[in-house]
């Protein structure tokens, strides 16, 4: 009875909040406070070239991931997808491998919050601020879908709002309307070394850090099966985030590169332990905006709860979505009067809380937990592209007609096979200098995620004895019974 009634109150999202959920979970930190770092490593042409490069790549995942989620619009997609059109061990490990991500990255967030608000109230124990904090990412997202997509999509706006005001304040000053100092241009564009610091190795760095920047972005797979109308709201989104994202950290990057130079020691300051130092807050305190410092770690402390609040759907669902296919206890499956799976909205918030827990009793464990999860958005991200790869030669391997779709990738096969090569790229540079050096301690860190996926992997296909499904087998039925 439970299921029957969650299938008819679950589908509340709207188009406005699957944009807005896809944006809440990729502009937030990666903008506000990596871009800096970003422009100090690879200077202005090598941060805006990867942002580019990995914006092109999220494209082609987005529109893999849209024309899936039209023909079968699931919760926890990338499992359900992986499974039915690749292997089961795949869905498998690709499911497990991305739930364990967003609870972890629950966890991170919460602690952050507690550096954030330290600017603030410096004499509040930090684990009472982070646990409040996850007090209320629980209730939001164990009141209803609605709940969660409100809160969302109000969270995502002040970030929007930032940036646009971020962006005419930026081009004022360029052009020497404000500041004071008259117009800056681009000469910072030519300063020292830059365009191009540090070569194709500075810029290969920056690839990764723009490839955690735009994670989230997958969100919108994971929504397809509560959004209201999965078939227009879909595609509608797909191209509204893919434009904002790539414009929003583009026109950023450029404006925050030609007022600051890429030598200024201050982005290297722009960690998440100094977020005062944003290159946003730079900025604003160029043209003498008062209160920039505070009203920019607001704008972070909103961006880490959107985070976290991402998270905890993403996970939650995910987690949900294995209960039906069998990958997770069955008991994940069973939702509430409200169509919220709360057991598997427990275990998420109880993993987030002990994750966040070891960060105070061994810091050790809580990085190695940190660390595990990584590599995983990128796993998600290569598993999307495969599975899209495998679908669209199933459907025609089985003869189906492609004017059947409701919403088609572009460039297939270019696209998933430009995003499969990108993200093998990204993985396999997540630590190159750790690679260079043979320092296997570093490495066992840097890329724990893989090994981890590795064995869920194999010990599935082992225990089950599966092998990839031919593409005349592969099971293209838009909904499909687990409990059969």
């Amino acid at each position: 009875m439970a299921q029957s009634e969650s299938n008819q109150v679950k589908r509340e999202l709207k188009t406005r909040h699957l944009s807005m959920i896809a944006l809440g979970g990729s502009i937030g930190t990666g903008l506000f406070v990596a871009s800096g770092s970003a422009i100090a490593t690879a200077g202005p042409g090598g941060a805006i070239a990867a942002y580019v490069g990995i914006g092109l790549m999220v494209f082609f995942l987005m529109t893999s991931l849209g024309e899936m989620a039209t023909y079968v619009p699931v919760s926890g997609s990338f499992s359900e997808y992986a499974s039915r059109f690749v292997d089961p061990a795949f869905g498998f490990a690709l499911g497990w491998n991305y739930w364990f991500n967003w609870a972890i990255t629950v966890a991170v967030d919460v602690s952050t919050t507690a550096i954030v608000m330290h600017f603030w109230l410096p004499d509040v124990p930090g684990w009472l601020i982070s646990m409040g904090f996850l007090a209320l990412i629980f209730v939001i997202n164990i009141i209803s879908v609605k709940s969660f997509g409100e809160t969302e999509y109000w969270l995502s706006l002040v970030k929007i709002v930032t940036v646009l005001v971020f962006l005419v304040v930026g081009l004022l000053t360029i052009v020497g309307i404000m500041g004071g100092n008259g117009p800056i241009g681009l000469k910072n564009y030519t300063t020292g070394a830059a365009p191009f610091v540090g070569g194709l190795p500075a810029t290969l760095a920056v690839f990764v850090v723009a490839g955690f920047s735009f994670q989230g972005t997958e969100l919108i797979g994971i929504t397809a099966g509560e959004s209201a109308t999965p078939e227009t709201s879909i595609p509608k989104a797909i191209k509204q985030v893919f434009w904002r994202i790539l414009l929003f950290y583009i026109l950023s990057i450029a404006i925050i590169a030609a007022i600051i130079p890429y030598t200024s020691p201050n982005l290297l300051g722009a960690s998440v332990d100094q977020v005062a130092i944003s290159p946003f807050t730079l900025v604003f305190d160029r043209i003498g905006l008062a209160g920039a410092a505070s009203v920019m770690n607001a704008v972070i402390l909103t961006s880490v709860l959107s985070s976290a609040n991402s998270g905890m759907y993403a996970s939650t669902r995910m987690l949900w979505a294995m209960g039906g296919s069998g990958f997770a206890p069955r008991v994940f499956q069973k939702t509430n009067n409200r169509g919220i799976p709360v057991a598997a909205l427990l275990l998420t918030t109880l993993v987030g809380a002990f994750t966040f827990l070891t960060s105070i009793m061994g810091p050790h464990v809580y990085q190695l937990l940190v660390a595990a999860s990584g590599l995983t958005g990128f796993l998600a991200w290569l598993g999307i592209a495969v599975s899209h790869f495998r679908f669209r030669r199933a459907f025609v391997k089985q003869g189906h007609d492609l004017s059947e779709l409701k919403y088609h990738a572009k460039w297939f096969p270019v696209g998933p096979i430009l995003a499969i090569i990108m993200s093998l790229i990204v993985i396999v540079g997540q630590d190159l200098q750790a690679v260079q050096n043979f320092a296997w301690g570093r490495l066992l860190v840097s890329y724990m995620s893989i090994p981890l996926f590795i064995v869920l992997f194999v010990w599935y296909k082992v225990k089950h004895r599966t092998k990839m499904i031919p593409l005349d087998q592969v099971d293209l039925s838009a909904h499909r019974d687990h409990r059969n």
